[in-house]
């Protein structure tokens, strides 16, 4: 690494009482840091159990600590940690005393991986995928996380962009042979084939975005019937706590309340609306309208029936479960309904693998390729200029590989290898301050 950085210290695990906590140090002063504390520097790779000291001899506690030399570890630096009891008492003596070391200070968020991306030990895809693997709270999310962490967008890219050269090469051979006859005419053609052929699996990966980005966002199931349906209390119930307020009092709902689920390893956004009616208060009159606008756009809409009520359809656009709730007080369901009590749990289970198996037929066998609106539209973008070069003239072989180098820019882009600085920061500051 030639730039030069002071050394990073953070703690990498939880915060909080724990059995074990790991401060990371990564940098070059990290040597000097592990004989102070430590007394020496451990074989690389091998933990070793050692009295951690502050600078006048005090112990501090015993652990393990293992040293990871550069290039080899993975901000590209020297990085050592040290395994310690998760005491708050023994972290902030630890912290404190390897701050107060000349060189050394805290890290701030996603520092640690932001130096192993400028090191060159991660793209910016696989950047991605590591920071929604640490926040995947699904096994959708982290199976989608896991594919994009282990460098599956950033491997396409480079395929990807190695066709677009290869085109490249051809149109340039045109060029600079075109006097010669058994250079020129079909070396376009074949140019063209070639990213047209990156093209088809650019188009592919395109499509997987909407079901891509819905399992990092969660899929929106929105709560939707007449007041007093039952609605928050399904609510309550599938969320497992009291997030919406029950009352047999009609239009209690007034705004929509969203509540995170995992409902069968899928995210879910659960939507809670206000009851469908006409109403004169203005107030719940919005709720009614802000209501049909969840429905529109939601992934799927459970419909709810009350007791001693006829199905009422709204047109939602969306795909819908028909539920007919409180059985416990005589509700029954009819057919093409499935029947529920979130007072005694009568059919949740059923409701709960129904949703499941609808959202799973919204996403797809295997996880997406392209997962956040940066990585779209960079694709997007190299797509749009390989079409331009396609439907140019063969007359001009030069605005072809013009258009090619765009697209190849594009995919570059996609990667972290050209114009990403105005997405570092945010990126970045989303990490955890020991990652």
């Amino acid at each position: 690494m030639t730039k030069a950085y002071p050394t990073i210290v953070a703690l990498s695990s939880g915060a909080g009482r724990a059995g074990v906590a790991v401060v990371r140090v990564s940098g070059e002063r990290v040597r000097f840091a592990v004989e102070t504390i430590a007394g020496s520097v451990p074989e690389a790779r091998k933990a070793a159990y050692r009295a951690l000291r502050d600078p006048e001899g005090a112990v501090i506690d015993h652990g393990l600590v293992l040293f990871f030399p550069a290039p080899a570890s993975f901000t590209g630096e020297d990085v050592a940690e040290f395994h310690i009891h998760g005491s708050r008492a023994v972290l902030s003596r630890l912290l404190s005393v390897l701050t107060a070391l000349p060189g050394l200070r805290l890290a701030e968020p996603g520092e640690f991986t932001r130096r192993a991306f400028e090191a060159g030990k991660l793209d910016l895809a696989v950047v991605e995928g590591l920071a929604d693997l640490i926040d995947s709270e699904t096994e959708w999310q982290r199976k989608q996380a896991l594919r994009q962490m282990e460098g599956a967008l950033g491997q396409a890219a480079a395929a990807w962009r190695s066709g677009l050269i290869e085109a490249m090469m051809l149109l340039e051979a045109e060029i600079d042979f075109s006097d010669e006859g058994d250079v020129s005419g079909p070396l376009i053609v074949e140019a063209v084939a070639r990213a047209q052929g990156v093209l088809g699996s650019l188009q592919v990966a395109l499509g997987s975005f909407s079901a891509g980005e819905r399992v990092r966002e969660g899929f929106v199931v929105v709560l939707a019937g007449p007041p007093n349906a039952g609605k928050s209390s399904l609510l309550n119930a599938l969320a497992r706590r009291d997030v919406a307020i029950v009352s047999p009092i009609a239009g209690t709902t007034r705004d929509a309340i969203e509540v995170r689920l995992d409902l069968g390893g899928i995210p879910v956004l659960l939507v809670d609306t206000a009851g469908l009616r006409d109403s004169v208060d203005e107030i719940e009159a919005e709720g009614v309208r802000r209501a049909r606008q969840k429905a529109a756009q939601a992934d799927l809409v459970l419909r709810l029936r009350p007791p001693d009520s006829v199905p009422e359809r709204e047109e939602s656009g969306a795909t819908e479960i028909s539920v007919a709730t409180k059985l416990d007080l005589g509700g029954r369901a009819r057919p093409g309904e499935i029947g529920v009590s979130a007072m005694t749990g009568v059919g949740l289970p059923e409701l709960i693998e129904l949703i499941a198996s609808r959202l799973g037929k919204l996403g797809q066998t295997e996880p997406a390729l392209v997962t956040r609106e940066r990585q779209r539209v960079a694709l997007a973008d190299a797509a749009a200029a390989i079409e331009r070069a396609a439907l140019l003239s063969h007359d001009h072989p030069e605005l072809m590989a013009e258009e090619l180098r765009l697209a190849v820019r594009g995919l570059e882009r996609l990667i972290g290898k050209v114009d990403v600085e105005d997405v570092l920061d945010s990126l970045f500051s989303g990490f955890c301050i020991g990652k």
